[in-house]
């Protein structure tokens, strides 16, 4: 696990430093614009879809540095969802990665105009991955494209939004958590393999994995959103009770909510088995996911 760790650290500087390359200066015109995008992605933050992305370019005999722009593209993708999602009007949130979220600092309406250049910066990257014999950057461009739209990203937004309040059935909850969960983090592995001139054996193996391990991912949140405190999770505790929204442990209870999550993670470990000892870090990384507690 300290091998895990200093991978860990190694990978969210590596990105760092990408995205501080990437991302306009604070001192770029308009300057308020630049600095509340930098004040949100530079804020904190785990970096898991990034490090998941470049994890999975090296399980399928790729290099990080072919994957670089896919990852950030995840993480500007990534942020750009928390700034709209800390919205009034949506989630309505005052603290995220441990401090004020960019409507607090900036307000809404730059907070908005904030997460808006950050989506169109992700696309912006995507296409400055080289394309492989096997995929095409228009490939890589359609694969984020869909995460992003209504039938995943923001679709799972709206049902989640249209579910407070009401006790929802455990399909749709689930429907809702693969949406704004799991898509976003399987399209971050599979960019990471289309980098990487993954075959399509290998592609449908890292749907499978990233799927299952982003319901684990999203089961765990909502665990610790009912376990921990603020000041542990970066961002307020309880909000799920406040909003009155449909959870695992509000459906199933704790120890129910943590057995699916272990057997997702199972799922996630078995549709690695294509890889071999190739993707070795990836199930480190879910197992992590699964044993964090923050």
């Amino acid at each position: 696990m300290s091998d895990l760790k200093e991978h860990l650290t190694q990978s969210c500087q590596f990105v760092d430093a990408a995205l501080e390359r990437f991302i306009p200066s604070a001192e770029t015109r308009p300057v308020t614009l630049h600095k509340a995008m930098r004040h949100s992605v530079f804020a904190g933050g785990k970096r898991l879809r990034p490090i998941l992305c470049l994890a999975a370019a090296e399980a399928c005999g790729g290099s990080v540095d072919a994957a670089i722009f896919n990852a950030c593209a995840t993480e500007c993708l990534h942020t750009y969802s928390l700034i709209h999602d800390d919205l009034p009007c949506m989630d309505d949130d005052d603290m995220r990665r441990g401090v004020p979220t960019c409507h607090k600092v900036y307000g809404e309406a730059m907070a908005l105009l904030a997460g808006d250049a950050l989506q169109a910066l992700a696309f912006e990257l995507v296409t400055k991955t080289p394309a492989t014999t096997n995929h095409t950057t228009a490939g890589m461009v359609l694969e984020l494209a869909r995460t992003a739209g209504s039938l995943h990203l923001v679709g799972g937004q709206v049902a989640d939004l249209e579910g407070e309040g009401k006790k929802l059935p455990l399909e749709d909850l689930r429907f809702i958590h693969e949406g704004k969960t799991a898509a976003l983090l399987t399209t971050s592995v599979k960019l990471g393999a289309m980098s990487a001139n993954a075959t399509a054996a290998q592609m449908q193996a890292l749907h499978d994995f990233g799927m299952a391990t982003g319901l684990a991912f999203q089961i765990i949140d909502d665990i610790l959103d009912v376990t921990q405190t603020s000041e542990k999770l970066g961002k307020s505790a309880g909000k799920d009770i406040a909003a009155e929204k449909s959870t695992y442990p509000a459906l199933l209870g704790l120890e129910a909510s943590r057995a699916e999550a272990h057997r997702l993670t199972e799922v996630s470990h078995r549709a690695l088995d294509v890889f071999g000892d190739a993707a070795v870090r990836l199930r480190q990384l879910s197992d992590y996911l699964l044993n964090r507690d923050y």
